[in-house]
């Protein structure tokens, strides 16, 4: 019958909600004081329920919880008849928990899905030669296997033959395919855009960069479970202390009613009620505004933040590499774009795809003769020109001239952080392109806000180079920027800065930031993100919403401001009653009730402001 009631309190307290609202309706339109008390009545029977079973849990391991005074003062309030004071307290109870057990649970669906992505078969060359798919676990360092285009690859090793792109997103993050040759390391989890390859495994199973990451994961996710709410710490003493003040004060006047309108007065109704209907209000805020906000827990720790560490890409940048300029050296702009497109057409190169969008529509032509220069670009014929696409080495070895405007502008764009595309027609530098990944816009202006709002260190983590992180950390003021970081040096780096005694918050996107989202003490994930990544979190800028960040922390300081605002309010106003009842003549249960009532009201609408809160320009 417990484990029933407990299982379904959430209904019971919806069915209480509607019989209080039942009451109040029926006694405002109808005066009918019979269905207003027995509606009531009901209501707190109903809602005291699950609350005084664990009250009685609680008592019988020796813990005097809240939900034991709860039960006591909701008694007390059936003994002088106040059951609207028994029904509300109950049913905000029941809808704090529920609240609670919303938005605090960290859900365990992050490990499901990591493991998910994980590769489950391999092609393993056999003593005859030949390859045969065999399950990823029958796989032995030493053996060899063969990774063909689309396909995972289902151990960390090297690149004995054969070559490709490799999208290693789920271990870096970065968005770009990586180039892969002979003796070139690869990851398992990561995927062959194109090429076939064929390897020699070095790490096997959970030794593996991407078993690494699940595990990571599975640590830091245990490591948040046994988090204690303030409230719970300030009961262990205020409970019983009332408990022991009301038994005090019978033993010594024997004055029943005395001893109950301690009880009474002492009912934490405001306390009960003041930290979920902050907690409620801001998370309310936030979901409007696009921050998703996993609980009171959450808001406490965002709120005392003092470090912030970014993942570069898909984070502070876009995510996908865009032509950022392009200088012409031509008067037939169009007519040698349109050449270079028609090359550009036939390469998955993730360069290529960003000149292609750059150019739009436009003419193509015929491509013929083409040849690849490994490590510097395309040769081709088109229109009977040959064009030269690529990078500076492959302009040297064509022997095209570069102007001292162009070289200038060469070292100008590198600087910048960008990838060249050079395109010369029949020896001569027609077009520079340079690409890259853009960093998001108002970035800058957001962290100066995170900055205003008391953040100490902005920390940038990234696999990418450390030349363009440099670059990036640069243009966006940041305190420290770190590259060609694997996802257990990010973590690492997170536990360096725990240690430390800093209150660090980790804001990504991607698999391989979940380990660090799950270790931080807060987590923030971008809301176009991986799912893994958001399950993870703690926090998630729904859009991927960069812009919502700082009215996020913002909105956290001012909601835990809120609940201390209060909890001294709640603690006040007992304390204020309570000495009324010892030290003054005119204070009695129905002035005591009536200032209680109001301290309710007053930390509700306290919370409510909240729902109005804006961080200020």
């Amino acid at each position: 019958m417990q484990r029933y009631i407990l299982r379904n309190k959430n209904q019971t307290m919806l069915i209480s909600g509607i019989l209080i609202a039942i009451a109040f309706i029926s006694k405002w339109t109808m005066n009918n004081i019979m269905i207003f008390n027995w509606a009531l009545i009901i209501a707190s029977i109903l809602g005291l329920a699950p609350i005084a079973i664990q009250a009685y849990q609680a008592l019988r391991v020796k813990v005097v919880s809240i939900e034991v005074l709860v039960t006591i003062a909701v008694i007390g309030a059936f003994l002088i008849q106040n059951h609207e004071e028994s029904a509300i307290v109950t049913f905000l109870f029941l809808f704090g928990a529920y609240l609670e057990q919303r938005t605090l649970n960290q859900t365990r669906s992050a490990i499901k899905e990591l493991t998910e992505m994980a590769p489950e078969s391999a092609l393993k060359q056999m003593d005859d030669g030949e390859f045969e798919e065999v399950e990823v676990d029958d796989v032995d360092e030493g053996d060899i296997l063969l990774v063909k285009t689309g396909a995972k690859v289902p151990v960390d090793g090297t690149v004995l033959t054969g070559e490709g792109y490799i999208n290693e997103a789920s271990i870096t993050g970065e968005a770009i395919p990586v180039e892969k040759e002979k003796d070139s390391k690869v990851f398992a989890g990561t995927i062959l855009e194109n090429g076939t390859i064929q390897i020699v495994a070095d790490r096997v199973g959970e030794d593996t960069t991407f078993g690494k990451i699940i595990e990571l994961v599975e640590e830091a996710q245990d490591s948040k479970s046994e988090a204690e709410r303030f409230i719970d710490r300030f009961s262990k003493y205020y409970t019983p202390a009332v408990l022991i003040l009301s038994f005090i004060v019978w033993l010594v006047s024997r004055n029943i009613e005395l001893a109950i309108t301690i009880l009474v007065l002492g009912c934490p109704g405001a306390l009960v009620i003041g930290v979920p209907v902050s907690n409620v209000a801001g998370i309310g805020n936030g979901a409007k505004n696009g921050v998703l906000l996993k609980g009171s827990e959450v808001i406490h720790d965002f709120s005392r933040t003092d470090t912030i560490i970014f993942d570069k890409t898909g984070t502070l940048t876009i995510g996908n590499p865009e032509v950022s300029e392009t200088k012409y050296y031509t008067d037939n702009a169009h007519e040698v774009s349109g050449y270079l497109a028609s090359i550009e057409r036939e390469s998955d190169h993730p360069l290529a795809k960003a000149i292609l969008k750059e150019i739009g529509e436009t003419i193509f032509s015929p491509v013929e003769n083409t040849e690849v220069v490994k490590g510097g670009g395309i040769i081709a014929s088109v229109n009977g020109h040959r064009l030269s696409v690529g990078n500076v080495l492959l302009m040297e070895k064509e022997n095209v001239e570069l102007s001292e405007e162009a070289k200038a502008d060469v070292s100008r764009l590198e600087k910048e952080g960008n990838s060249l595309v050079l395109t010369a027609i029949d020896g001569k530098l027609e077009i520079i392109m340079g690409v890259k990944d853009q960093i998001r816009k108002g970035v800058k202006k957001d962290l100066e806000r995170l900055k205003s709002l008391g953040i100490k260190n902005l920390v940038m983590l990234s696999g990418d180079n450390q030349g363009t992180v440099d670059l990036v950390s640069r243009e966006l003021g940041l305190t420290k920027a770190h590259g060609h970081m694997l996802p257990e040096d990010k973590a690492e780096y997170v536990k360096k800065l725990k240690e430390e005694g800093r209150i660090v918050a980790f804001v990504g996107d991607g698999v391989n930031d979940s380990p660090s989202l799950a270790l931080a003490d807060i987590g923030i994930a971008m809301g176009s993100g991986t799912d893994v990544a958001i399950e993870t979190s703690d926090v998630v800028l729904m859009n991927s919403d960069f812009g919502r960040l700082p009215h996020a922390l913002g909105l956290t300081k001012a909601t835990a401001r809120n609940m201390r605002q209060n909890i001294i309010i709640a603690v006040g106003v007992v304390l204020i009653l309570l000495a009324g009842v010892f030290f003054s003549d005119w204070m009695n249960m129905s002035i005591g009730m009536l200032v209680h009532e109001g301290s309710i009201l007053v930390v509700i609408l306290n919370g409510m402001r909240l729902l109005s809160y804006e961080l200020k320009k």
